[in-house]
């Protein structure tokens, strides 16, 4: 398993802008930190449940159909692909809008999310299960991931107001690295 384009395609979706981190980052403009951490720990939580279920749920269907993993892959490096495309595209300058910052809102956020449930079933068939499919590596894995977005959830959180000005400030800089990163990242899980 190629373990940085692993961290980078981790890294690379779980802290660019997406809906979860664009409510946490309005909660804390709006409400403070302290309901954004609540509202963390709701979505933390969720985003390791999909985690699980989505390891779960590949780890049966490529021990009935291992032929299974290739298309799961493919469907993959297609999100990974369409996610640079937008966040090449991406603009920064519209505003957040968001309601008051819970532990269930951050919860359902996540199953509502679809960047999040897409990275959740593609991460595990695309790098961990091409190389491990024992419980104990998938679950470690599942944790890793994991605690990757929370440390994403928080870095919104702590850097809010001055993570969302640098990203106004040189959003066409940061947004063409993030893209290109994630397409190197794509390119690795075919190595």
């Amino acid at each position: 398993m190629n373990i940085a384009s692993f961290i980078i395609y981790c890294f690379i979706v779980t802290f660019t802008p997406g809906p979860t981190n664009i409510v946490i980052l309005s909660t804390v403009h709006n409400y403070g930190s302290k309901k954004a951490i609540e509202y963390t720990y709701g979505a933390t939580i969720a985003f390791g449940l999909l985690l699980g279920l989505s390891a779960l749920l590949n780890t049966m269907l490529i021990t009935v159909l291992p032929k299974i993993l290739i298309g799961m892959q493919i469907i993959g490096t297609i999100y990974m692909l369409y996610l640079a495309y937008q966040i090449y595209r991406m603009d920064t300058s519209k505003p957040a809008d968001s309601h008051a910052g819970t532990f269930i809102s951050g919860f359902l956020m996540q199953f509502l999310n679809p960047k999040v449930v897409l990275f959740t079933m593609t991460v595990i068939p695309s790098f961990i299960l091409p190389y491990y499919t024992d419980m104990r590596a998938v679950t470690i894995s599942v944790f890793v991931i994991t605690v990757i977005g929370f440390l994403a959830f928080l870095a919104w959180i702590l850097f809010g107001t001055i993570f969302k000005g640098f990203l106004q400030k040189h959003d066409r800089i940061v947004n063409v690295g993030m893209a290109l990163c994630l397409v190197y990242a794509t390119l690795m899980i075919w190595k």
